[in-house]
């Protein structure tokens, strides 16, 4: 995978068409923490609430039967003549009473992130999905790609099959990245498969588009694969489950719209007011290599070989020498050992 500052479009056959500049936003820093942290406080605004009954396990007429009886001071059921006449009720360690600390439907469900952060991890996740390993690394079949990042020609925003729009996965040589996709489709283990998540299934590849020509419902058929407005781009779709490295299909407006959506390093965005992109706090990353380097080592100064020792604390009642050191005349007064 070549990492080049210009990348090939591909036509509808597969074939390239011709080269344009390659945008900036792919050139921001890889901030997995980042990411991480963002995709886990985003991910939980989308929860909906959940909560035990307000009534449950204080249903019953009960009362407790004070002091005096040598028994617990747990309200018990009256219900005189059955077997639940005496049982204790309501709380949280009685048959049939409230659980500790019932759960609430006004728990704090949702988190706030800062814009700043989440553009931070967006444009991270965009300079990854432009890096062959970690897109190899997070699962996908790019064996067949000439490079990263893939970017098509316009005429497949106006694709309206989903026929057509398979073609065009099938000729960029992401068949086998299909075929992972459709092969993972297993059912889920637990209660989830009741609740509407019956089936997990792997992530394939992103389609982001500038115009929505009918590509959207072309590509939403096809096992895997995810739509996005390149304006409107979300971190779950750019680095699902928090991993960074998803492979992304561009078409050539979207690509294009880059440097106008998140700016340069030097110039700001037009969509999004003020925001440049963020700049590496090293050029380098690889820090033992310039630890390592002539240049540092001839300015360090040696390393100390010298070995500190420490004096070991002894009592001076019971150490002749220690005793002797603090007081020289203890030899004469004193009668030692």
């Amino acid at each position: 995978m070549s990492a080049t500052a210009t990348v090939s479009v591909f036509g509808l056959t597969g074939e390239m068409v011709e080269t344009i500049p390659r945008a900036a936003v792919f050139n921001a820093p890889i901030r997995p923490d980042i990411v991480q942290f963002v995709h886990t406080n985003i991910a939980k605004n989308h929860r909906q609430a959940y909560a035990v009954s307000k009534d449950a396990g204080t249903q019953a007429c009960a009362t407790s039967w004070g002091p005096g009886r040598a028994v617990a001071r747990i309200p018990r059921v009256a219900g005189s003549g059955t077997s639940r006449a005496g049982q204790g009720a309501y709380g949280n360690m009685t048959r049939g009473g409230h659980m500790y600390n019932p759960t609430r439907t006004h728990r704090r469900w949702h988190r706030k992130v800062n814009v700043n952060v989440k553009r931070f991890a967006v444009v991270s996740a965009l300079a990854a999905s432009a890096v062959s390993a970690l897109v190899t690394a997070r699962g996908h079949k790019i064996g067949n790609l000439p490079h990263l990042p893939i970017v098509v020609d316009t005429p497949v925003e106006s694709i309206k099959k989903t026929k057509e729009a398979a073609s065009v996965i099938s000729a960029l040589g992401l068949d086998a990245e299909i075929k992972k996709v459709v092969d993972s489709r297993t059912i889920r283990a637990g209660l989830g498969k009741m609740r509407n998540r019956r089936y997990k299934q792997r992530k394939g590849p992103l389609v982001v588009y500038a115009a929505d020509n009918g590509i959207s419902k072309a590509f939403r058929n096809i096992a895997g694969v995810d739509v996005a407005d390149v304006t409107r781009m979300n971190l779950l779709d750019l680095a699902p489950g928090g991993h960074m490295g998803r492979l992304i299909i561009w078409t050539r407006p979207a690509f294009e719209a880059l440097d106008s959506v998140f700016g340069t390093f030097t110039q700001a965005s037009e969509q999004k007011l003020g925001y440049t992109l963020p700049s590496s706090n090293m050029k380098t990353t690889d820090l033992l290599r310039i630890v390592g380097s002539e240049s540092v080592q001839a300015v360090l100064r040696k390393p100390q070989v010298q070995a500190r020792r420490t004096l070991r604390k002894v009592n001076p009642l019971k150490n002749r020498n220690a005793l002797l050191r603090l007081n020289a005349h203890a030899k004469v007064t004193r009668t030692i050992y």
